[in-house]
């Protein structure tokens, strides 16, 4: 029954991380359920639970109650309403309000963060620092935003966050993040990140919020310069 004789959790990881190509065990972002990923991994439900916290707790998948185990941060609880939204809503939109949340959201996180959620947060923005193409860095970024958002440790500022997200992903201007990132913006951004780190990590809350807002404003530069090259 089993997929392969790798172990269990270097299967997931495998199939976490080409989960574009890969359907055996992902759909839409999301984990089969429990039943289904224990018979095709050849093991007991307690032991794929196990597997899961593993990969939890490394920061390769989020886990909502209710609502399954996902590759990336979970959707918005609402999307087809956001959807609607999403229609009417400008890159700027989502910027103004990204900079009144988001730095928010640092400052709280080196307050109230835990060492295990600093060191798994460390690990996350390492990844966007080692990311080699503008994929596999959104990934990264998506997951180290979003785990600040959580550290933060507001249940209502979260839900809110989750809103930015779900609105930036169905939007018809996304794409254009991806084209607009090169390498040395990439590495620019990545390096933001290792310090906005460094600042949670310190509990300077103010420092935080400060690099935050700096990094917001180059990404809303980086994609403002990218659309005037392009309508000119």
């Amino acid at each position: 029954m089993g997929s392969s004789n790798k172990h269990p959790e270097q299967t997931l990881l495998d199939a976490i991380e080409n989960r574009e190509d890969n359907k055996e065990f992902i759909s839409g972002g999301r984990l089969l359920p429990e039943r289904t990923l224990a018979l095709k991994l050849g093991i007991s439900r307690a032991r794929l639970r196990q597997v899961l916290g593993e990969l939890e707790q490394s920061g390769s998948v989020f886990r909502r109650q209710g609502q399954g185990t996902f590759v990336a941060p979970p959707p918005a609880a609402d999307a087809g309403r956001i959807r609607i939204l999403a229609g009417r809503i400008t890159p700027r939109d989502v910027m103004e309000v990204r900079l009144e949340i988001e730095p928010a959201l640092a400052a709280l996180a080196a307050e109230r963060a835990s060492v295990d959620e600093l060191k798994l947060l460390g690990q996350l923005m390492q990844a966007t620092l080692d990311a080699r193409d503008t994929t596999t860095y959104e990934t990264a970024d998506e997951i180290f935003h979003y785990k600040i958002a959580e550290i933060a440790h507001n249940p209502l500022f979260l839900n809110i966050y989750n809103e930015i997200r779900e609105v930036r992903k169905q939007a018809s201007w996304t794409q254009e993040r991806k084209s607009a990132y090169s390498k040395e913006t990439i590495f620019q951004l990545g390096s933001q990140h290792k310090d906005l780190m460094e600042n949670i990590a310190s509990r300077n809350s103010e420092a935080a919020a400060s690099v935050m807002r700096i990094h917001l404003l180059t990404v809303s530069n980086t994609l403002l310069r990218h659309r005037h090259y392009e309508s000119s």
